[in-house]
């Protein structure tokens, strides 16, 4: 997954580029409050390390000196300081030209970009109290501060001369697009609104910026909340000794001393309903989980969820769309709802074929242990991997202890990098990380010069949502002159003291499929900071991931990282090519559980303004009834109450994108393949005619110039395992 803010608002300003505008009608309270805020600002600039650009090697943040105390100052400052650059770039009285309007909005706000990726980071992978209280402050005030740069009269008029007369400017096709996508954004966001809509518009975004922020606070307790307590280790039959003593100090931590503690990850899917036998604790486990933000009272996500579809669909009303799912996707590679539901729908007879093909062998496995009940959700896992066992002599648990975590990382990851684009990783324990978990690596070019920095942050701890990430503490930029810092975020159990951090195989495909975010933030090369590495339409951002997650099974690559903790020895070929086989099994299930999660993200955001929903469940029922995809032992991988990508997060309308990207990935690969392979001469290519060039080209164009035609769509039900399957 990609992300470069937590929450609404922090998503604006740190994944956009450094535009800004001064205050109008609707904005003139959060300038006071800012102003006020920093009528010592040049005292807080001697002290607050955030006021500078850190000292550190390509500007990389210094954890050592940063505190929570620092953030909020220096956001509020950055917004009074960008307010003022925008201010002199609107009223500037010579003509507007790329340098002093474009170019000017790009190198303006250092101060908050600089302070708002450090803090939207944080929040994510160390969260507290303290920054849950700053968030929830600053959320509205930079949902007002984005709207008073793209909302300004003065700013629109000189972006727009530019966009009229950019044909005959005799301009770079790089520059011609930043040109574009500027008035591109500028109209999106309501520029051309009358100013009783534009007041409208502030409204309800700094609104949705608060429920953004409060959904994504409430969402990170419930899941803490739904931790499920052990009374008894027995209970755990299922589970490996190193799993227990985990759950045992996890438990300890919370103050349950004596008792086991069974976290519950981000999605309605609970990796440990795979080992558990006793089904009763698997019934519970999957109820807590499925029951999150669904809890009356505190936490309780659904009002969250009903208010913010009927501010996104007013929202979109008031932009001349019929919905928001419109509005959104106008902007994307599909380009509608129509083209993502077409996509979606030709899938679903194959996909919930696979399916219920799946339970069937799964039911006849239960009757045939003597069990008396058709599978049910909690189920579903434990038994499927029995059936995998039996039908591929496969246990997932023997692969681990040749899965850890620092080989994976060294061996596997950074090993497939410098086979295929060239590059080196070497680790930097000289610079401060924000937490002990963290290590960092300077990324070298075959050359030896230096690309930029990576860090890496594997175990799961309290403060830190659920999922896998990345994203950046600095982004390239020519104009800028400055090279990226890119982190990725798992989420892999940390051991008990003494104990090797093992890893599942699907642990080390998310792995390179983060990774894969990664290098597409590393090997940027472009002008313009808001063109930079994923700086690219949703559906194309999770291409270069996907197509890194293939590397993962390459032989090559799983000789070097697939070796036992202990010994060293490599895994054995019959074991591996039982893992490999493997993980063709299940994909009716993963395949169905995505596609209804997708579905109901659309469903909500294809509502038109003035719908009237008033019960979220119900909702969400009759969307998988509409499709046909509610089929009780596979439910959505994710839940409305706690779909953290699309309502606190960024992929509202978006879901689907890495279905639409997959289809991108497997073609690629398969063409990889066909080029060569594992090689630096045919990754330099995707490395240059892709990778380096962020979103300075259309998308498509850049894939079918590198492909040399349209991507084949058979190649992802391949890959899926689901054509064979089917067959």
């Amino acid at each position: 997954m990609l992300t470069g803010a937590i929450a609404g608002a922090m998503t604006l300003i740190a994944g956009l580029p450094a535009c800004s505008d001064r205050p109008d009608a609707a904005a003139p309270t959060v300038q006071a409050e800012q102003s006020a805020s920093t009528s010592d600002a040049g005292q807080a600039a001697a002290t607050n390390p955030l006021f500078a650009p850190s000292k550190l090697p390509f500007e990389t943040p210094d954890f050592a000196a940063i505190t929570d105390e620092h953030f909020l100052p220096a956001i509020l400052e950055g917004m009074t300081q960008q307010l003022a650059e925008i201010d002199a770039i609107a009223n500037d009285p010579a003509s507007p030209t790329v340098a002093n309007t474009l170019e000017a909005l790009e190198k303006s706000g250092a101060l908050l970009r600089r302070a708002a990726k450090v803090f939207s980071n944080l929040a994510g992978s160390d969260s507290n109290e303290a920054k849950r209280a700053i968030q929830s402050q600053i959320a509205p005030k930079l949902a007002a501060h984005q709207d008073a740069i793209l909302l300004n009269d003065k700013l629109f008029a000189r972006v727009k001369a530019l966009y009229e007369s950019r044909e005959g400017a005799n301009l770079d096709a790089e520059t011609v697009r930043l040109i574009e996508q500027h008035y591109r954004r500028f109209v999106r966001a309501g520029a051309e609104l009358s100013e009783e809509q534009k007041a409208k518009v502030r409204a309800l975004n700094e609104e949705q910026a608060s429920l953004m922020t409060a959904f994504s606070q409430a969402l990170l307790k419930q899941t803490e909340r739904a931790a499920v307590i052990v009374d008894s280790e027995a209970e755990l039959d299922g589970l490996s000794a190193g799993e227990i003593a985990a759950a045992a100090k996890a438990a300890k931590d919370a103050g349950h001393e004596g008792k086991w503690l069974l976290s519950i990850t981000n999605t309605t899917r609970q990796p440990v309903l795979a080992s558990l036998k006793n089904r009763a604790l698997r019934q519970r486990v999957w109820e807590a989980s499925a029951a999150r933000g669904l809890l009356d009272g505190e936490g309780d996500t659904r009002p969250m969820v009903l208010r913010l579809a009927e501010l996104r669909a007013e929202r979109a009303a008031l932009l001349g769309k019929p919905n928001h799912a419109t509005y959104q996707l106008e902007d994307q590679m599909a380009g509608s709802p129509d083209a993502v539901l077409a996509m979606l729908k030709d899938l679903i007879p194959t996909v919930l074929a696979n399916a219920k093909r799946e339970a069937a062998d799964i039911d006849a496995l239960i009757k045939q242990q003597g069990g008396d009940f058709t599978v049910q959700p909690w189920d579903w896992e434990f038994y499927a991997e029995q059936v995998r066992a039996a039908r591929y002599d496969f246990d997932p648990e023997a692969v681990k202890p040749y899965f850890e975590v620092d080989r994976v990382l060294k061996d596997g990851l950074f090993y497939s990098l410098n086979r295929f684009y060239g590059v080196s990783f070497k680790e930097r324990k000289d610079l401060p990380v924000y937490h002990p978990d963290v290590r960092v690596f300077e990324v070298l070019d075959g050359d030896d010069s230096s690309i930029g920095l990576f860090y890496f942050d594997p175990f799961a701890r309290t403060g830190k949502r659920g999922g896998a990430w990345m994203t950046s503490f600095v982004d390239q930029s020519e104009l800028l002159n400055q090279k990226p810092v890119i982190v990725n975020v798992m989420n892999i159990p940390k051991p008990v003291e003494g104990e090797p951090a093992l890893m599942s195989f699907d642990q080390v495909v998310t792995a390179f499929h983060e990774i894969g975010h990664g290098v597409h933030g590393m090997y940027s090369k472009v002008r313009y900071p808001s063109q930079a590495g994923t700086a690219v339409p949703r559906d194309f951002v999770e291409f270069p991931s996907q197509f890194n997650e293939d590397w993962a099974k390459n032989p090559e690559v799983i000789a070097r990282y697939a070796k036992h903790y202990k010994t060293g020895e490599p895994i054995p070929q019959e074991l591996l090519a039982k893992a490999l086989k493997a993980t063709e099994f299940n994909q009716g299930y993963d395949t169905l559980e995505y596609l209804a999660a997708a579905l109901i993200d659309l469903e909500w955001h294809l509502l038109p303004q003035g719908a009237k929903v008033d019960d979220v469940e119900a909702f969400e029922k009759a969307a998988l009834a509409k499709y046909g995809v509610d089929y009780a032992p596979v439910p959505p991988r994710y839940r409305s109450a706690f779909f953290s990508h699309v309502f606190p997060g960024g992929y509202s309308s978006g879901y689907y994108a890495y279905l639409w990207a997959e289809v991108l990935a497997a073609d690629a690969f398969a063409y990889v393949q066909e080029q060569g392979g594992l090689s630096s001469e045919v990754g330099a290519r995707i490395r240059n005619e892709i990778l380096s060039r962020g979103g300075s080209r259309d998308p498509m164009q850049m894939y079918v110039e590198w492909r040399g035609k349209q991507p084949d769509p058979a190649h992802l039900l391949e890959r899926r395992g689901l054509k064979k399957a089917a067959n």
